[in-house]
C-alpha cells in the first residue's frame, strides 16, 4: 500500500487560486498525455516477451559467474535502483551483475577488466540509439576481452538490447547473430523501466511477474500522481525551485538518482522546470541540514517513507526502524517550521510490487508536469549540446 500526504505541510505555501487553475486542467493535460507517441510505457507487456526475458535470464544464471551490464542514464538506473533496494548490504548471496559503462574513468575500466579476467562472463549492452560514447567505449574493451579469453565461443557471451531496426547495435546484432532484445520506439530512455532494458537483469533474481504485476498496479494512482505534478508546479509558482527527494535507507539511494534523472530530464526545458536533489538521511542532516532549515527557500522536500521495517536491532527500549521513522517525522516539522513545504509519500513495507507501482507514479507525475509546465516532457534536445561539443573536439 502507497499513500500520500500533499496537504499537511504544505497546504500555507499553496496558492488556492493557482492550485483550482492547474487541477482544472487535468482532463487538457490527460488529451495531451493519451495523444502522445510515447506512452508505449503504459502499455502491457505480452507473455511471449516475460517468457523470453526469463529463459534469457535462467539461461545467464546456469552459464556464468556474473552479468556485466553497459548502459548509462535511462538505460540503466531503473533496474540499478530496483536491484540495490533488495540486496544485503553485506554478504549478498544473489548473482552478481555488474553496472558498467557509467563513466570515463580508465581507472575504473582497467580494474573492471582485471576483475573479469578471471570470470565466466556475459555482456548486456543497452543503447537505443547504438551510439553512446560510454556505451561503446566500455563495451568496445570489454568485448576485446571476450575475444582473447573465448576466440570463436564470443557469441555466447553478448546480449545486446537496442532499438529495433536502426542503429549500429542492431547492425551488429544482424551481422554476428547476438541475442537481442527491442527498446519500442514510443518509449523513451527514462521512461523505460518496463522493457527488456531493465527487465533482462532483474529477471535474474526477481520475479519478473511480481515487478510486472505491481507496476502496472500504479495506473491506478494516476489521480495521486496528477495530484502531485500540481503540487509540484504551485510549489515552483512560489519560487521554490529545488525539490529535495529524502529517503531514510541507505539501499534507496539509487532510486533517488532515478528520481533525478526522470524530472530533471522530463522538465528541465524552455527555462522552466524544478531541479531535483536528494538526501539520503540521517546522514545529510549533518551536512546540508543547516542550509535546508535556515538556508535560501528555494527548496521544497519530498519525504519517501517506509512505515514497516524489519526490526533488527533495539536501542534503549526502542526498535531502531521506529527511531529512524521518528526522526523523519521530526525532520518535516523542523523544516515546515522553517519555510520549507514537504510533501510525503508512504509505503508500508519495501516491496517489489510497492516499489514497481512507485516508478510508474513516477513516470505518469513527470509526464504531467511536463505538460503543466508547458513543454514537451519526452525529449532532451539540451542533452544533445554536450554530445556535440564532445564529437566536434575528438575530431
Amino acid at each position: 500500500m502507497i499513500k500520500f500526504d500533499f496537504n499537511t505541510y504544505v497546504d500555507s505555501f499553496v496558492n488556492e487560486k493557482d492550485y483550482n487553475e492547474l487541477l482544472n486542467k487535468k482532463e487538457e493535460v490527460l488529451t495531451k498525455f493519451n495523444q502522445s507517441a510515447m506512452t508505449g510505457w503504459t502499455k502491457e507487456i505480452s507473455e511471449e516477451l516475460k517468457n523470453d526475458l526469463k529463459d534469457t535470464a535462467k539461461y545467464i544464471k546456469n552459464n556464468f559467474d556474473c552479468l556485466v551490464i553497459i548502459g548509462i542514464g535511462g538505460s540503466f538506473l531503473g533496474s540499478y535502483a530496483f536491484d540495490k533496494m533488495f540486496r544485503n548490504y553485506f554478504n549478498d548471496t544473489k548473482f552478481e551483475i555488474i553496472y558498467a559503462g557509467t563513466t570515463l574513468s580508465s581507472k575504473y575500466l582497467d580494474e573492471l577488466v582485471n576483475y573479469l579476467e578471471n570470470k565466466n562472463f556475459c555482456l548486456n549492452v543497452i543503447s537505443k540509439s547504438g551510439s553512446t560514447m560510454e556505451t561503446n567505449i566500455t563495451y568496445g574493451v570489454l568485448k576485446d576481452l571476450l575475444k582473447r579469453k573465448y576466440g570463436e565461443e564470443l557469441k555466447k557471451h553478448i546480449i545486446i538490447t537496442t532499438d529495433k531496426e536502426k542503429g549500429p547495435l542492431r547492425a551488429e546484432v544482424n551481422e554476428e547473430g547476438y541475442k537481442s532484445f527491442e527498446i519500442p520506439d514510443d518509449i523513451g530512455g527514462r521512461y523505460s523501466f518496463i522493457t527488456p532494458a531493465h527487465l533482462l537483469p532483474l529477471a535474474i533474481n526477481y520475479d519478473l511477474d511480481r515487478i510486472v504485476k505491481g507496476y502496472y498496479k500504479g495506473k491506478r494512482l494516476l489521480d495521486q500522481a496528477y495530484e502531485y505534478a500540481v503540487t509540484r508546479v504551485c510549489m515552483f509558482k512560489k519560487n521554490k525551485y529545488v525539490e529535495n527527494y529524502c529517503v531514510y535507507e541507505e539501499n534507496m539511494n539509487y532510486f533517488t538518482e532515478w528520481l533525478k534523472q526522470l524530472f530533471g530530464e522530463s522538465e528541465g526545458k524552455e527555462g522552466v522546470g524544478i531541479y531535483p536533489s536528494s538526501n539520503v538521511h540521517t546522514r545529510d542532516l549533518h551536512s546540508l541540514g543547516q542550509f535546508i532549515q535556515e538556508g535560501n527557500k528555494i527548496i521544497f522536500e519530498t519525504f519517501i517513507k517506509v512505515t514497516k521495517v524489519d526490526n533488527y536491532i533495539d536501542y534503549n527500549g526502542r526498535k531502531l526502524s521506529e527511531i529512524n521513522n521518528l526522526v523523519l517525522d521530526s525532520v518535516m516539522r523542523a523544516h515546515y517550521s522553517g519555510g520549507v513545504p514537504c510533501i510525503e509519500i508512504e509505503l508500508d513495507e519495501l516491496t517489489i510490487e510497492n516499489v514497481s507501482s512507485l516508478m510508474y507514479f513516477f513516470m505518469l507525475s513527470a509526464a504531467f508536469s511536463g505538460y503543466l509546465f508547458g513543454i514537451e516532457p519526452f525529449n532532451q534536445p539540451g542533452v544533445e549540446v554536450y554530445k556535440k561539443e564532445v564529437r566536434e573536439s575528438l575530431k
